[in-house]
């Protein structure tokens, strides 16, 4: 098995607005693993906010590769098991590594990885699409260019919050989820929950900042409308401390390590009685398409990472109104990098 690095500068449709930052272009890194005929494809972005870079990562694969390239790769279970220790401090990294092994392993069964996995498309939900915070005029004519039945729309200005909804919504029969990226207060998201709620809104990720689990057990306890962790939802032991203090969590595979780990998160969630939702991070067609396997899992999704992008260097899932498209003719997850990659 072999181990090849393919880096690539993410071009953004949009300049990409949150309330922590803000970017044109989103540098990504795709994993290849190669067996012979067949190849394997998984990604993980650079993100400045978590101090992730391009460099960084493949610095941390550089250093097991021998061990990885050695790997009979019978089960990536136990692929995932065997890397891990070695990887401890790189999440994202591990996360490029793991899909790429299951894409790998799904291919060589000769099945698209759900089918493997016994998962029904059907049963999957509709994916939003992100607008990110901008002036409220430019969210609008962002909205109004991409016709959708369901938006993430990022917020975090709470002086302004509530009238970026209000004008949203005289222009779109859509349902919309509020992404508050850690900007809000406790009073603030409470207060706000029972307008948003009348807006139309169906959740609201992350108002608090990750660490306030006093804030976010008022919340919880008080709002209008369902609160889904992200920035405090991480890896799997955190799906267990959300109990109580959210009523549903989204899993980032870059953050928990891939696959392998959020599929545990995902079973644990729903023992807790967790909402369960998954996310990108601005992925190309390869990371999305690995995410887009869980699918059938999930109350709500977010994978709208490929969509937001001008130069997209792989082929994989695709869209239509909000219902992800399986690909029909390549197995694995779908992805395949196009030749100029």
């Amino acid at each position: 098995m072999q181990l090849l690095f393919h880096p690539v500068d993410l071009r953004l449709r949009h300049t990409f607005t949150i309330a922590h930052d803000s970017r044109d272009v989103q540098p990504t890194l795709i994993v290849e693993l190669r067996d012979g005929e067949y190849s394997g494809f998984g990604e993980a972005t650079a993100t400045r906010y978590y101090g992730i870079t391009i460099e960084g990562m493949v610095a941390a694969l550089e250093e097991v590769r021998e061990r990885i390239e050695s790997h009979s790769l019978e089960s990536p279970e136990e692929f995932w098991a065997d890397i891990q220790p070695h990887l401890p401090q790189h999440p994202f990294a591990l996360c490029a590594l793991d899909q790429a092994a299951w894409d790998l392993w799904a291919k060589k069964q000769g099945q698209p990885l759900y089918k493997i996995w016994n998962l029904d498309p059907a049963n999957s939900p509709l994916t939003n699409y992100t607008i990110g915070l901008a002036t409220p005029e430019r969210m609008l004519q962002k909205m109004q260019e991409w016709p959708w039945p369901l938006y993430k729309i990022k917020l975090g200005r709470p002086e302004t919050d509530l009238e970026v909804i209000k004008l949203l919504r005289q222009h779109t029969n859509a349902r919309f989820r509020i992404d508050a990226n850690c900007g809000w207060t406790a009073n603030d998201t409470v207060n706000k929950s029972k307008e948003l709620a009348k807006l139309g809104v169906e959740f609201i990720e992350q108002p608090l900042p990750a660490d306030d689990w006093t804030g976010a057990k008022a919340v919880f306890e008080q709002s209008a409308l369902p609160i889904i962790a992200d920035e405090s939802c991480i890896v799997e032991g955190d799906v267990d401390r959300c109990a109580g203090y959210f009523h549903g969590v989204n899993i980032k595979l870059t953050k928990c390590g891939g696959l392998t780990p959020a599929r545990r998160m995902i079973v644990r969630a729903r023992e807790l009685g967790l909402r369960v939702m998954v996310g990108c991070m601005t992925e190309s067609s390869v990371g999305i398409s690995a995410i887009a396997q869980l699918l059938p899992l999930l109350d709500y999704a977010d994978l709208d990472g490929a969509l937001l992008i001008a130069n997209d260097p792989a082929t994989g899932v695709t869209f239509n109104n909000g219902r992800v498209i399986y690909a029909t003719d390549v197995d694995g997850t779908g992805a395949q990098l196009s030749t100029n990659a």
